[in-house]
């Protein structure tokens, strides 16, 4: 490699850029450098016939427009232009805004309001639950969880990195390019594929990775510190061989920038950033400096990389991220209560992690059925939370555009309308993980009708047990979503890093419904 610091991980060439684009044809060139002919006279100066000028651009304009329309490739260029201001002078004569009032609607807009663009859920739900009683008495009704995880014959699960990898590694870790600190923004699950990505950077690197500190979330205001959610010691263990971890910086690094992180350099990359751009542009500032900083670093790695780089990630999400003891000691007992609770499923059950809470429903901008009311509740937490991001000059927000486009996060209700869609009835376990659900009295009451069964960390464990996991906010996620991990075979059976979540999930929307079932071996 043609640096002063040597990657641990090799990284193949990059392909040669392609030829230019091939000269036009000499059938084109010609035709733009003949002179024009109207009537059959040539646009020769020295005809008198031809002196006519145009007289003002309106004549300008139309001659153009005409005479590029009747050449082959001007109706190719015009034609995409007239199809997106057709569209555009469509869209905005209908009000796509998502009306005030009870249930979305506005007086005179139900008529101009296009099929998808409003809220209509609670309807649907009025209508379909005679139906859903009376398949749910009916003798003959079969649980779809009784065959969900059934396994065809060609189908199979493997591991994306192997095992013994984290045990033997590559050679020895020696020397070191430098240190790398990252900061993890966002919630749970992007500050754990934060510090995946991190890993595989530092290995990319070979730089000396620095416990990954969290940031301060404007959304949740928590203060989580690594330790508090996961098993940092095993952290640093299960990656000794691949990438070198440590707590802090030595003292002589911190003495050179005055015992202050923030007068490192931070090194503004941006998102989805390729290894090679890592290798060109970091790593030099990292041998030059010795320690260098990105903050933020949500997605900064491409999800494309070579395997060697993948296989790092891998590692670090199913073999070195572990939660921390006191965490997985409750999970494994709400895990155990679960399944006794569903005993008439044979310990079978559903996880449904719901994707409602304020924050969610703000960032949206998506409208329900809560009037003027969840308006002003909307705007205030917009503003507490983003401070004006929403209300930058010439930005407009269609709620019902974006409900068109499928980017509303599902409402407990329409969670339990698809999955009593898939078949599971009234007799099927489920246990909810979310945050605090917006407006949870109103939302969650139709999905507690459609499942019975239905339980919560709140309904699991006592208050005395969830009471240490009370102080921080990720602390209370890692808690409600570790049942997904307690047995330890779910661990050694996770694959697949390209699946963006843990698990064997069926991913709907905005929302992941996770069958488990006990016992079960693939």
């Amino acid at each position: 490699m043609s640096m002063h610091g040597q990657s641990r991980l090799s990284y193949g060439s990059v392909a040669s850029s392609p030829p230019s684009s091939p000269p036009s044809s000499p059938r084109l060139r010609h035709g733009r450098s003949r002179k024009i002919v109207c009537n059959g006279t040539s646009n020769n100066s020295n005809n008198p016939k031809s002196n006519k000028k145009i007289l003002n651009f309106t004549e300008r304009l139309v001659y153009f427009i005409v005479s590029t329309v009747f050449k082959r490739r001007g109706v190719l260029l015009f034609a995409p232009l007239l199809y997106i201001s057709g569209m555009l002078m469509y869209m905005g004569s209908l009000s796509l805004e998502g009306a005030s009032g009870i249930g979305g609607r506005r007086l005179g807009v139900d008529q101009m309001t296009p099929p998808g663009s409003r809220y209509r859920s609670p309807e649907v739900f009025e209508n379909l639950w005679p139906f859903m009683e009376r398949d749910s008495n009916h003798p003959n009704s079969s649980n779809a969880l009784m065959t969900t995880w059934h396994i065809k014959s060609n189908q199979s699960w493997k591991p994306c990195a192997n095992r013994s990898t984290s045990l033997t590694g590559l050679s020895e870790v020696s020397g070191s390019n430098g240190f790398l600190i990252i900061e993890a923004n966002g919630g749970l699950n992007q500050q754990r594929i934060s510090i995946c990505d991190a890993v595989a950077v530092a290995g990319l690197l070979n730089a000396t990775l620095v416990i990954p500190m969290f940031h301060l979330n404007s959304v949740w205001r928590d203060s989580s510190k690594f330790g508090d959610i996961f098993d940092e010691e095993f952290f640093i263990y299960a990656l000794r061989n691949n990438v070198k971890i440590i707590r802090e910086l030595p003292e002589e690094i911190l003495e050179r920038f005055d015992h202050n992180i923030s007068n490192i350099v931070n090194l503004r990359v941006k998102a989805w950033s390729s290894p090679k751009h890592y290798l060109q542009k970091v790593l030099p500032k990292l041998l030059e400096l010795r320690a260098v900083r990105i903050a933020p670093f949500s997605n900064r790695l491409a999800h494309a990389v070579p395997s060697n780089i993948q296989d790092l990630r891998c590692l670090a999400n199913y073999e070195a991220l572990r939660f921390s003891r006191s965490i997985r000691l409750l999970a494994e007992r709400m895990v155990d209560r679960m399944v006794k609770n569903s005993s008439i499923s044979g310990g079978k059950y559903i996880s449904v992690h719901l994707r409602f809470e304020e924050d969610m429903v703000a960032f949206s901008c998506c409208t329900y059925d809560g009037g003027d009311e969840e308006k002003r509740e909307m705007d205030i937490a917009r503003e507490r939370s983003w401070r004006g991001k929403f209300k930058k000059h010439g930005r407009i927000i269609r709620p019902g555009v974006i409900r068109m486009d499928g980017k509303c996060p599902l409402t407990p209700l329409e969670v339990g309308i698809m999955l009593r869609a898939m078949g599971f009835d009234n007799t099927t376990s489920v246990y909810v993980a979310a945050g605090r659900i917006y407006r949870a009295g109103k939302y969650m009451a139709p999905l507690r009708q459609m499942f019975p069964l239905l339980e919560t960390k709140e309904t699991l464990a006592t208050e005395l047990e969830l009471a240490p996991f009370q102080v921080h906010c990720s602390t209370v996620v890692a808690y409600s979503e570790t049942y997904l991990s307690a047995y330890p075979w779910v661990k050694e059976k996770m694959c697949v890093y390209r699946v963006k979540v843990n698990m064997y999930c069926l991913n709907y929307g905005t929302n992941i419904f996770c069958a488990f079932v006990e016992g079960l071996r693939l």
